[in-house]
């Protein structure tokens, strides 16, 4: 009798076992990032403290993820699990292919959209539904050489905070005979180009939906104005964001607009006393603007898998109070203090980052946004290369984006 039980309870226990087994899913993620960045790791985190979900994570070059991701959905071989850029996200949460997670997200003890800046919120947004969770974020400031604004005879505690003050500026720290420019900043024709003029009009009265406001004409003068001054280098024009700054760090300019992402380098490469204020404003008390960047995760609607997907954002999220120690990418979120990194430098430059994503504002949101961008990058180039006055150039650009607009 005792055998026939054990042989039994053997049978049972066996049956549990393969019932176990057979209820393990796969989650597969996707993500740009490499081993050494955030969702490389935090997948395998999820995967080692929920045993019974297996993480497949796949890793996608950047200029790639858009093209695979929509190849993926229109052929039923979605990820559970993605990251896109920001400026990507309504281009698929408008077609349905996103996971709707706003009840989800309401009831969530981890995941509150309170917490999050504005700007990152608006990204995962679409009519007023929630289809994505934001991943990390970062903005764009004003780099200054203290060391060149005492030797210019310019208090460095008081740096530009208007337009006029920073061509101002820009004249004086000039400096032709020792190859140092005024500004460096990147006029690119790409997404970075886009990226750092938007906010100008922004501060200035325009948007994407009205880039040729007399404020956003005003901008693009602005920036016509140091080319043509001379004050920022010619090759601004095909120079991204990591190349101008490094003519900053290397001593070449006084000044330059870039992000929290240049914080490690600058802190090893410039030999100079470097802080950064927030990026100047059209006149006093006009309203401030910056550029938002990183990514956002999102669920697709095609998976089988729903609540464990969510488990695992939900799980993301309440890593990102280590965002910044671990990975130096800034948290999404304004209920999240960074903890002292022990240089004084970089501390003061992540209070002012910080501070700048309060005004932060997404790249659209607009599921056409690639064609809308391409309009301003247009714009930029023709106007600085003397094609086109500021005003026809933007009025050209107008054009396009209402006939995207409809």
């Amino acid at each position: 009798m005792k055998i026939r039980s054990l042989l039994l309870a053997g049978v049972f226990a066996l049956a549990g076992l393969t019932a176990a087994h057979a209820e393990e899913i796969t989650l597969r993620i996707w993500s740009l990032d490499k081993p050494e960045q955030p969702a490389w790791n935090l997948a395998r985190e999820f995967e080692k403290k929920e045993p019974g979900i297996k993480v497949e994570y796949r890793l996608i070059p950047f200029e790639d993820v858009v093209s695979e991701a929509m190849r993926a959905y229109s052929t039923g071989q979605a990820p559970d699990i993605i990251a896109i850029d920001n400026p990507e996200h309504a281009l698929f949460a408008s077609r349905g292919a996103f996971l709707d997670l706003t009840d989800r997200i309401a009831k969530s003890t981890v995941i509150k959209k309170e917490n999050y800046f504005p700007g990152p919120l608006a990204s995962v947004t679409w009519k007023d539904k929630l289809y994505g969770v934001p991943k990390a974020t970062n903005t764009i400031a004003l780099y200054y050489n203290a060391d060149m604004f005492r030797a210019k005879g310019l208090d460095p505690d008081k740096p530009p905070q208007t337009w006029d003050e920073l061509l101002d500026a820009a004249r004086k720290l000039s400096d032709p005979a020792k190859n140092v420019y005024g500004l460096a900043f990147s006029a690119k024709a790409s997404e970075e180009g886009t990226f750092q003029f938007l906010p100008w009009a922004q501060m200035a009265g325009g948007s994407y939906k009205h880039i040729n406001s007399e404020g956003a004409v005003k901008a693009l003068t602005v920036w016509k104005t140091l080319m043509d001054e001379k004050l920022a280098s010619p090759d601004s024009l095909t120079r991204g964001q990591w190349d101008s700054t490094g003519t900053f760090n290397s001593g070449n300019a006084a000044m330059a607009i870039s992000g929290p992402w240049e914080l490690n380098r600058m802190s090893s490469e410039a030999k100079f006393d470097w802080r950064v204020t927030l990026l100047p404003v059209p006149q006093p008390g006009a309203e401030r603007s910056s550029a938002m960047g990183d990514f956002n995760w999102a669920i697709f609607a095609s998976t089988k898998h729903p609540d464990e997907a969510f488990k695992a954002l939900e799980y993301f999220a309440s890593q990102d109070d280590k965002m910044f120690e671990k990975y130096g990418q800034l948290p999404a979120r304004s209920d999240i203090t960074l903890p002292p990194t022990g240089n004084e430098h970089k501390d003061a430059a992540l209070k002012v980052f910080q501070d700048q994503l309060k005004y932060a504002q997404p790249r659209g949101p607009h599921p056409q946004w690639p064609k809308i961008s391409k309009a301003i990058q247009d714009a930029i180039q023709a106007t600085l290369t003397g094609q086109m006055s500021a005003k026809d150039a933007l009025d050209q650009a107008q054009k396009k984006i209402d006939a995207v607009l409809g």
